[in-house]
C-alpha cells in the first residue's frame, strides 16, 4: 500500500485481489475528511490492451477536490481476453462496497466511469451488473451487488463491432489514416473474435432488446473524433454513434446527455465540469 499525501487529496494504492502473482490494484483518489465520500470505478483506455490506473490521476485529483472519491482499477486485458475486465470491474465495484467503512465511502453512491475503451468497459459493466461472467470472482461479502448510481463515458468505443470493421474497411482500401495505426489487431487480441465483439456490445444489446441496467449517463466527446464519433455504415439509423447510442438508450427508457468539446482540449481538466456536475447530481 502507498500512500501520496497533496493538498487536501490522499493518493492510495491497494491490492485488492490477486490473479495468480499478479496484484490487481485500485488507486484510491480521496479528499481529505471524515467521509463518507461518493466514489466513482474509473477505467482507462487502451484500446483493451494498454494502459493503466495512472491515466485516471488527472481527472482523478479533479473529482477529489470536488468531493468525491476516485478508484483508478487495473484491470487484465490484452491476451487475457474478453471478459476478463468485466470479472475485474464487477469484484472491484462489490469490493469497494464491501470496504466502505474503512476507506470512508458511502457504499450507496457508487458510480463508473471509463475512457475509450474503458468507457465501453463502464456501460457494459454498469448495463449487466448481475451477469453470471461478470460475477465470476469470489468475494468475502457475498450478498454485495456491482449496481452502480450513474455512469460517465469519455469518448467511448461504444460498438466495437463496428468500429473493428470500420478500421479494418479503411485499412483494406488502402492508404489509412495514421490513427488506424494498430486498432485492428488490438481489437483481434481482446476480442479474438467477431462474435465477442457484437455479444459484448453496449449498442447492440440495446438494439436487441436486451433486458439491461440504463442509469444516468453522460458521454463526453470530443470533436472531430474519426476514432470514436463515426457512423456506422450498416446501421439503418443516420447517426453518429453517440447520437445512435443516445437514442438507442432513451428508447430503453435511460437518461443520457452527450457533451462535446473541442478534440485537441478534450483532456483539459479545466473542462471536466460537466463530468464533475453530472456526478454530484447523481451522487447527491
Amino acid at each position: 500500500m502507498t500512500i501520496t499525501e497533496m493538498p487536501s487529496v490522499t493518493t492510495e494504492d491497494i491490492e485488492i485481489y490477486r490473479h495468480g502473482d499478479r496484484p490487481m490494484i485500485v488507486r484510491l483518489i480521496r479528499p481529505d475528511g471524515a467521509g463518507p465520500f461518493p466514489a466513482i470505478l474509473d477505467m482507462h483506455g487502451g484500446c483493451w490492451n494498454n494502459g493503466g490506473p495512472g491515466e485516471c490521476g488527472v481527472r482523478g485529483e479533479v473529482f477529489a477536490r470536488a468531493g468525491m472519491a476516485s478508484a483508478a482499477l487495473d484491470f487484465r486485458q490484452a491476451t487475457d481476453i474478453y471478459p476478463s475486465s468485466l470479472e475485474d470491474i464487477n469484484y472491484a465495484l462489490r469490493w469497494l462496497k464491501a470496504h466502505a467503512g474503512e476507506l470512508r465511502l458511502d457504499p450507496g453512491r457508487i458510480a463508473i466511469l471509463g475512457q475509450s475503451s474503458g468507457g465501453h468497459l463502464a456501460m457494459l459493466a454498469a448495463m449487466r451488473p448481475d451477469d453470471p461472467r461478470y460475477a465470476a470472482l469470489p468475494l468475502e461479502a457475498p450478498n454485495v451487488d456491482a449496481k452502480v448510481r450513474c455512469v460517465g463515458m469519455m469518448w467511448p468505443v461504444i460498438n466495437p463491432l463496428s468500429r473493428y470493421k470500420r478500421v479494418m474497411g479503411l485499412r483494406a482500401a488502402g492508404d489509412p489514416p495514421a490513427w488506424v495505426a494498430d486498432l485492428p489487431e488490438r481489437h483481434d487480441t481482446y476480442w479474438v473474435t467477431e462474435d465477442n465483439m457484437e455479444e459484448g456490445n453496449p449498442m447492440l444489446a440495446l438494439e436487441r432488446g436486451e433486458a439491461v441496467e440504463t442509469l444516468p449517463a453522460i458521454w463526453f466527446q470530443g470533436t472531430p473524433d474519426p476514432v470514436h464519433d463515426y457512423r456506422d455504415l450498416e446501421s439503418p439509423l443516420d447517426l453518429n454513434e453517440p447520437e445512435r447510442f443516445a437514442e438507442n438508450y432513451r428508447k430503453a427508457g435511460g437518461a443520457i446527455e452527450i457533451v462535446h468539446v473541442e478534440q485537441g482540449n478534450r483532456s483539459d481538466p479545466a473542462l471536466l465540469g460537466p463530468l464533475v456536475e453530472f456526478f454530484q447530481k447523481h451522487l447527491a
